[in-house]
């Protein structure tokens, strides 16, 4: 049987996209022009990526699962010990604000970030800041970025932290381990880049949760050294309500490579299929029937659940 190429050509390159050119972006409340939006050099996302992100998507006028995210903005910020968050009905106001100003109702990917604020002199030290909160409503037209076809990982040399380092629970904004996996990614000519903990088990890859299908039963990494993800716990409700067997555990290398079926979960990208590890073909190289099952269940929970926002 002839296979698809799976080389990174498989992943969906982020392109401009033409209808982000009159962009506008929320900072603080105040809506400005993509190329007119700024921070402050005194803000501590500049100073020290002192700050927690969400990524939403936005489904015909309905956010999915943007209790659950919020959740975890507040969860990430009371860690950071933030002195003020805003309330979940202000930063919902906000995003409205800044759909209706880009007349988005469909197909939107938001970043959520929030950081500290703004110091009166540069430094790490959380008393210098005299201003804050900052929030940033960042919409853009933007669908799902991996190829539906499968693609391709390689494991990268950057380890993810343990807890007792720094613990994954905190949805921060410095992604220097992400981005140094993923530059060791796009070398390989691969799409993206497993992440191994500390002991030598998957945690996740740089961008996206790590599913595997053995025998019929879906599998996924223990939340150890990799974030708590929403689109994750999504696909494991979906196999609770279905009958489908999982499990959440351990998980090493050698059983990605001889897995059945492997995927990746998130929400800039959904349900990914994952057809060729390390060199090393998955299943017979093709999207498998579970990882479609799940795709489809999905999909139709996005399409009647979620918060209206538009």
């Amino acid at each position: 049987m002839d296979r698809p190429p799976v080389t990174g050509e498989h992943y969906v390159q982020q392109k401009f996209n033409p209808q982000n050119k009159g962009l506008i972006v929320n900072i603080n409340g105040k809506l400005f022009h993509r190329d007119e939006a700024g921070v402050s050099p005194f803000d501590s996302v500049v100073q020290g990526g002192d700050a927690v992100w969400e990524g939403l998507r936005l489904y015909k006028g309905r956010i999915f699962k943007l209790t659950e995210h919020l959740a975890r903005l507040r969860s990430s910020a009371k860690a950071l010990a933030f002195e003020k968050i805003p309330t979940d009905d202000e930063i919902i106001g906000e995003i409205k604000k800044t759909l209706t100003a880009n007349h988005m109702t469909d197909g939107v990917h938001i970043r959520l970030t929030l950081t500290r604020g703004v110091k009166m002199t540069s430094g790490m030290d959380p008393r210098l800041n005299t201003s804050g909160p900052t929030l940033i409503v960042l919409a853009e037209h933007k669908p799902p970025v991996y190829d539906k076809c499968g693609i391709s990982l390689v494991t990268s040399s950057v380890r993810r932290f343990p807890p007792d380092c720094l613990d994954p629970k905190i949805h921060h904004c410095n992604l220097i381990q992400s981005i140094l996996a993923k530059i060791e990614a796009n070398t390989a000519g691969a799409d993206d880049a497993i992440m191994l903990d500390t002991r030598g088990f998957v945690a996740e890859t740089n961008a996206t949760h790590l599913f595997i299908v053995d025998g019929g039963t879906v599998q996924t990494s223990r939340t150890v050294a990799c974030p708590e993800g929403i689109t994750r716990a999504t696909v494991l409700e979906l196999c609770m309500s279905n009958g489908i067997p999982h499990d959440v555990r351990d998980i090493t290398l050698t059983e990605v490579y001889r897995a059945d079926e492997c995927f990746c979960t998130g929400t800039m990208g959904e349900l990914a299929p994952v057809i060729k590890v390390d060199g090393r073909i998955i299943g017979n190289g093709e999207p498998g029937p579970m990882t479609g099952k799940l795709s489809e269940l999905f999909a139709e929970r996005t399409k009647t659940e979620g918060v209206s926002v538009t």
